[in-house]
């Protein structure tokens, strides 16, 4: 592909038509458009159809345009990154997504030591679904993704799971709550108003599969995808909430709230995702690392 041809395609798209685009990279429309007829050649396929007097993206251009984009958005992080850093010392870029359901503490415990290498490291990090996260590491837009489950398998997608850790599952609540839920763990939670994870997450089969089989039924009055929200309304007082185990005294101390009890049958998993069998990034190092020796390491965590 001549990328020549395409930085006029984008920029094609960008401005809207021939004669802007034109005028931004002065030269003439009938250049561009010769230009564009070549690329589309190339590729196989109409990038452009004109309604009236304007162009309008086909389909096949509106996802080469997409491409387009992320290519001289690269482009453009190399010339900074070229010309901000000194020889040997560019930044290593780290793309990481991280699923919705992971506890957002997780997530900072686990990628903060790529922060930590000798040499400078640039993180773009990524939260969505974990379908949409595994989408963008199959086409290399992510160099690992950080889930609570590992690949499903109604995904087409030839990634590699590597476990991090596990922890069991302690119950909060707000002081003012507390006091009412000082009886035997977990009957006391019988009846209990809870905020609980959203259906997605994994944790959540795990939760109603351990209520049903110690015979309490807590009054679910929240369900949230988002676990920093579910924290927040659960240090309001308005309900009970839970959180991974290993994490118990950092949740105490900042959301101001008590523990009711633990359960290490409800198991929370963390997995690195990644294309590679064999990890080799140096920042997924370092996250595999760290969670092996300082965030799950503990008899709670087992």
């Amino acid at each position: 592909m001549n990328f020549k041809h395409l930085h006029y395609f984008w920029w094609v798209a960008k401005t809207g038509g021939v004669a802007r685009a034109g005028e931004k990279l002065h030269v003439t429309p009938q250049t561009i458009s010769g230009q564009i007829g070549l690329l589309e050649d190339d590729l196989g396929a109409p990038l452009f159809a004109k309604s009236g007097r304007t162009l309008e993206l086909t389909d096949a251009g509106r996802l080469a345009f997409d491409y387009a984009q992320d290519i001289f958005a690269l482009g453009a992080e190399l010339v900074e990154s070229l010309r901000n850093y000194p020889a040997g010392s560019r930044p290593v870029e780290f793309r990481v997504g991280v699923a919705d359901s992971v506890p957002k503490a997780i997530a900072y415990h686990l990628i903060g030591p790529a922060t930590q290498l000798p040499t400078p490291v640039r993180i773009v990090c990524l939260e969505s679904k974990l379908d949409s996260l595994l989408g963008e590491l199959a086409v290399h837009r992510l160099d690992l993704v950080i889930a609570d489950a590992p690949t499903p398998h109604s995904v087409s997608v030839r990634a590699f799971n590597h476990r991090l850790g596990q922890s069991g599952t302690s119950f909060f609540a707000s002081a003012a709550l507390f006091k009412n839920y000082k009886g035997k763990f977990p009957a006391c939670l019988d009846n209990a108003p809870m905020l609980v994870p959203g259906r997605e997450a994994a944790v959540r089969s795990r939760l109603d599969r351990w209520c049903d089989a110690n015979k309490i039924s807590p009054r679910v009055i929240g369900e949230f995808d988002d676990s920093a929200l579910m924290k927040a309304f659960g240090q309001r007082g308005a309900g009970v909430f839970i959180g991974p185990t290993v994490l118990e005294s950092e949740i105490e101390r900042q959301y101001g709230v008590k523990t009711i009890g633990r359960a290490k049958e409800i198991v929370e998993e963390f997995f690195a995702i990644s294309v590679e069998r064999r990890v080799t990034h140096p920042c997924v190092v370092a996250i595999a690392g760290a969670a092996r020796d300082r965030l799950f390491v503990t008899g709670d965590s087992a």
